[in-house]
């Protein structure tokens, strides 16, 4: 959960003179709520002013982009939902139809037309969970294997997207970017 927090002063920095910024999230995914008050704390660090929006499915989305826009909300903060990855082209044609710069858990929104992202690499998770599997059939119990959390985050920012927002992303926010895609 403690990324959320890291997301959110990576897209202050990124506009930082959006008046409010939304944080999208669904209620119903489990440990979303720890990510969600990372957020309001890190919110209050910054001073920035925090529109909570809730979509339980990609139906929702809509409406939920509606709600940011009643509220005059300049940015979105996506928290890390599985439906939400899911719905990457959707969230990102959504931030771009209401030109409001957001920021996402995984590349994966970014490749979508989303603005920028900072989180996990998954491929690596993906060859970590490989390596407990290999374990797990040569006799390990799962049991006894450690914990592991990711090591590894890229910050990756969509260069289109910055020209359509009309974003002026700072030169230290792009010298920090992991990829910027053109």
């Amino acid at each position: 959960p403690r990324i959320a927090g890291k997301q959110l002063e990576l897209l202050r920095e990124a506009v930082p003179r959006a008046p409010r910024i939304a944080v999208l999230w669904n209620p119903r995914t489990q440990g979303n709520d720890l990510a969600l008050r990372e957020v309001e704390g890190a919110g209050r660090t910054l001073g920035v002013e925090l529109q909570v929006v809730e979509a339980y499915s990609p139906d929702d989305l809509d409406s939920a982009f509606r709600a940011m826009t009643a509220k005059r909300a300049g940015a979105v903060h996506v928290l890390g939902d599985v439906m939400f990855t899911s719905s990457a082209a959707s969230l990102a044609q959504l931030a771009a139809r209401d030109r409001r710069p957001a920021m996402y858990s995984q590349r994966e929104f970014v490749d979508a037309g989303g603005l920028m992202s900072y989180g996990p690499r998954l491929a690596d998770n993906f060859r970590r969970a490989a390596t407990y599997v290999d374990k797990i059939l040569k006799g390990a119990k799962p049991g006894d294997l450690p914990i592991e959390q990711p090591t590894t985050f890229e910050l990756v920012i969509n260069a289109n997207a910055v020209r359509a927002l009309g974003v002026a992303i700072p030169p230290s926010l792009l010298s920090r970017a992991n990829r910027v895609i053109q």
